[in-house]
């Protein structure tokens, strides 16, 4: 059944992307005139993204779940095959110390930001076909099938987890599995299965992110200048200390758009995952409320698609993605003004990269499908 789309969702999603792609044409001119010569570069290559991203969205939009559900296996291995190519040396790319791209003609792509809706997707899939009563292949999850089905649910789930994992481990993507399995966590949960398994899986990951940060050098370190960012303001604290005093230095109502100080080379990745931190000094403590407003308000309209849908697949992949996009904009923010950890995630719709924008914006056209569906 075809119902209105959620139109404020829509109108959400267009203002963040509008103010992203303004915000990042101001403050990239420098860094692309000293790389390419001329101040447009980084500004048409991230239009070029939106562009690929609003077709991603749209075809997203039009497709029927039903079939957007039944591709949602082979889009994940298609997804994990890409994650495994970047290991190899025809097409992985290595960009500060990390095997995370691919190069195909010329064209890098980060096959993590899209696993992100991949994941998600095929979780929503496989849960909902699992937990449906209409299914008579599949079983009801339930207390009357008791311990035994649980773990025939939560012993699959945990090897996909695993898959996961492994890869990502060794692409030293750390941040995007902490997003990734916390998105997949609140698919598992939300689908009705049994508390205990949910607690066992945050268990695992809280002892799986404490031995990420014990064997990893340069996370014990961001770690340690997490809790004293005073002890290396010159080496490894110094992107943290610069994000602080671009926040700090904005006030009330900033500098104004385009007038940072902070983006001529003083602060490292300020188109990237310190680009919060050049939000916070041209448009002060005003525009930083403002924005955080405005994502509130898309995560909220995300959450009442999720709550109206009929459709179990629609509501399990609406969650997940609210959760993935919510969660990844409040790390990047927490991290510029010193209140977690850095963790090198972009601010979705601002940050400069093709992939992530690509995601996000394919993730915005299924969420308005599901908005306008009821499928049985």
């Amino acid at each position: 059944m075809k119902h209105p789309i959620n139109y404020y969702f829509l109108g959400s999603s267009g203002l963040l992307l509008a103010c992203g792609m303004v915000f990042l044409a101001t403050l990239s001119g420098i860094e692309s005139l000293q790389a390419f010569g001329n101040t447009h570069y980084y500004t048409f290559h991230q239009l070029a993204a939106a562009g690929i991203g609003i077709f991603l969205g749209l075809v997203a939009f039009f497709m029927p779940l039903r079939i957007i559900k039944k591709l949602a296996l082979p889009a994940l291995i298609i997804n994990l095959g890409l994650l495994i190519a970047v290991f190899l040396p025809m097409f992985g790319t290595k960009i500060w110390g990390a095997q995370r791209w691919i190069n195909i003609a010329g064209v890098s792509l980060q096959p993590s930001e899209f696993l992100k809706i991949t994941a998600v997707m095929y979780l929503a899939a496989w849960l909902a076909n699992k937990t449906s009563e209409n299914y008579k292949k599949g079983w009801i999850l339930s207390a009357k099938k008791g311990y035994h089905d649980a773990v025939r649910v939560f012993l699959p789930f945990l090897a996909l987890l695993a898959v996961i994992a492994v890869i990502l481990y060794f692409q030293k993507d750390a941040s995007t599995l902490g997003i990734t399995s916390i998105a997949l966590i609140s698919v598992y949960f939300a689908a009705g299965t049994p508390l205990w398994t949910t607690f066992a899986l945050m268990a695992m990951g809280v002892c799986g992110a404490l031995a990420l940060i014990r064997f990893e050098p340069y996370r014990i370190n961001r770690f340690l200048v997490f809790l004293h960012p005073e002890a290396d303001p010159l080496g490894i604290g110094f992107q943290l200390k610069q994000s602080i005093l671009a926040v700090g230095s904005g006030g009330l109502f900033g500098k104004g758009l385009g007038m940072s100080t902070q983006k001529f080379g003083f602060l490292p990745q300020a188109m990237g995952d310190s680009i919060f931190a050049i939000i916070g000094e041209e448009l002060g403590i005003i525009g930083c409320a403002a924005l955080i407003g405005l994502f509130i308000f898309f995560f909220r309209q995300g959450i009442r698609i999720a709550l109206n849908s009929t459709d179990k697949f629609g509501k399990l992949a609406a969650i997940g993605i609210c959760t993935w996009i919510i969660l990844q904009t409040f790390m990047n923010i927490a991290s510029s003004i010193g209140v977690f950890p850095l963790t090198g995630i972009p601010l979705p719709f601002f940050s400069y990269g093709g992939s992530h924008l690509m995601a996000e914006l394919a993730a915005v056209g299924l969420l308005l499908n599901i908005s306008r569906n009821k499928i049985s």
